[in-house]
């Protein structure tokens, strides 16, 4: 994903197109997100306020191991200092 991942752009690309029409086949379904800024988005939140949604307390730690992943690469490839020194490295 290029660009800053917003809270409208989170609704509408994630939420929207990706997430609800899996909750609407799942009743009873359990939604998880942690609090990234446009997780708790107020226009995320609004759109969110009909499905169930686990509550993530502030500061707890991260249970994604995919997270973990990330932060390794990160630490790998410190020399990347943008888009294209990423993609060539990758």
């Amino acid at each position: 994903m290029r660009g800053t991942l917003t809270g409208q752009r989170y609704v509408d690309d994630n939420l929207r197109t990706h997430e609800v029409p899996l909750l609407n086949g799942l009743p009873g379904a359990i939604f998880q997100q942690d609090n990234a800024r446009s997780h708790t988005a107020r226009v995320a939140q609004d759109f969110l306020r009909h499905f169930h949604t686990l509550p993530w307390p502030g500061c707890s730690p991260d249970l994604s191991p995919v997270v973990h992943v990330w932060d390794q690469l990160k630490w790998q490839m410190t020399s990347c200092h943008s888009v294209h020194d990423l993609e060539l490295a990758v």
